[in-house]
């Protein structure tokens, strides 16, 4: 992306809303501005929906391009730019799942694991990350979309209700089941996987 050395511009363009005004007027270094400091809470949001790097950060990519072309007409409302930025990011994932469902074949050879170093590497050991990610890769949409959010984000609930446009009750609810499902999937390796590394 933009070099480390943009931060230093930053300091008249305090907050996003600005930022966003500033890049819908053509202003491409407070749009690299906004692209550096987002990148990579939107990045693990689309590598937690699509389990694939190069997929996620397609993703990322065109949930960039999207804020490009909609800065112009972009205006503060309820949970603000981030919230709208993440649930930008939250339908294009949305969109590539349903069409990966369509287009893959019955017989379609498995994809191959991506060895890149996940953005979340230093957290866990690659053993445990893998464990997790496959439970999470088999709970639904709304469910991993909601534990991505509330979990990873560290977004309130209200927050990650109003990106996935529904109520608190339906976050709880959401985030219940996928704890239960996820307790499930990996009870068996619990005291594994709580080791240290």
């Amino acid at each position: 992306m933009l070099s480390g050395g943009l931060a230093g511009l930053s300091k008249g363009f305090d907050t996003d809303e600005e930022l966003v005004s500033r890049a819908g007027r053509g202003d491409r270094v407070a749009a690299g501005l906004l692209i550096e400091r987002h990148t990579d809470k939107v990045m693990a949001v689309c590598y937690r929906m699509l389990g694939e790097r190069s997929a996620a950060e397609d993703a990322a990519q065109e949930t960039f391009l999207r804020l490009w072309k909609n800065a112009p007409g972009w205006r503060a409302q309820g949970a603000g730019f981030e919230a709208w930025l993440y649930r930008v990011a939250k339908n294009i994932c949305l969109d590539r799942l349903r069409r990966r469902g369509r287009e893959a074949p019955q017989d379609a050879a498995p994809e191959q694991i991506d060895a890149a170093p996940h953005p979340d590497a230093a957290v866990m050991t690659d053993q445990r990350r893998l464990e997790v990610d496959a439970a999470l890769a088999i709970l639904p949409e709304r469910q991993r979309l909601a534990v991505t959010l509330c979990y990873y984000q560290e977004l309130s609930n209200g927050a990650a209700a109003s990106i996935m446009g529904v109520s608190v009750e339906a976050i709880e609810s959401l985030l219940g089941r996928a704890r239960r499902r996820l307790r499930e999937r990996l009870s068996s390796r619990r005291a594994e996987l709580m080791e240290g590394p």
